[in-house]
């Protein structure tokens, strides 16, 4: 959803965070999961877009997107 927001192609997320194309798409595919490693500079490579991680009950700083969580 971050990817998307910001109009970044996976190739270039996996170019700004460090990691691999294919550490990207197998974990937006569902095909596998992150190394902790991985997760990190991926958020970070996100955030130094303006992207903000939030936890329940934050709110954001700006414009933005979230999912309601529905019991």
């Amino acid at each position: 959803m971050a990817r998307a927001a910001l109009g970044l192609g996976v190739r270039e997320l996996a170019a700004q965070a460090g990691v691999s194309f294919t550490t990207i798409n197998r974990f937006e595919t569902g095909k596998s999961g992150l190394q902790l490693s991985s997760a990190e500079a991926i958020r970070r490579a996100l955030e130094a877009q303006g992207v903000q991680f939030l936890e329940g009950g934050q709110v954001a700083t700006g414009p933005g997107v979230a999912l309601e969580v529905k019991e």
